[in-house]
């Protein structure tokens, strides 16, 4: 399991003030207005999951605009001390997280997960979690003796059989079509 999570994306400053617009990545829009701790991943989130590559930061206050989130971080006062993290993404330490209801799981675990299908067979290694509309879906990077190469496989009760992020395993039912 990841010990940080990304919770937004930070996209552009605002004002002259140090303030920054983000992109929120997370169903929990509203744990912005309690975050104290917050951190920017400076590594591109090469090693951040592990603490790697990031800087803490303290939150000073945040709003709300459209599909954007306003942040103000403490002692970051004016335009250029802010504008240099555009693009980097924002994360949480996982004990500041909003606790999961029963069932559910952070899709930063999900990522690196072997998926097995019905049969015990090792279909390969979740590389990328797809939000759609619909439902989310996993990508899963097959071996390359394999055909095809990937494999996209809804995040649904008919397919998702069983979750064990601390062995780092899923287990699936492909439906028909799939490979």
């Amino acid at each position: 399991m990841v010990d940080y999570i990304r919770i937004g994306v930070l996209t552009s400053t605002h004002g002259l003030k140090g303030e920054i617009k983000v992109y929120p990545t997370t169903d929990y829009v509203e744990q912005y207005e309690d975050l104290t701790r917050v951190f920017i991943d400076l590594a591109s989130g090469k090693n951040s999951i592990r603490g790697e590559g990031l800087l803490e930061l303290e939150m000073e206050k945040a709003r709300f605009t459209k599909d954007l989130v306003i942040v103000k971080f403490k002692g970051i006062d004016d335009i250029d001390a802010v504008a240099k993290y555009k693009g980097k993404d924002l994360l949480i330490a996982r004990e500041d997280a909003v606790p999961l209801e029963e069932g559910q799981v952070f899709i930063a675990d999900l990522i690196g997960c072997q998926v097995y299908d019905e049969d015990g067979s090792c279909l390969g290694e979740t590389t990328e979690v797809l939000e759609t509309a619909a439902n989310d879906v996993l990508v899963v990077k097959r071996p390359a003796e394999n055909k095809p190469a990937e494999v996209c496989i809804p995040y649904i009760p008919d397919c998702i059989l069983n979750v064990d992020v601390e062995e780092k395993r899923i287990d699936v039912h492909l439906l028909p079509g799939l490979l």
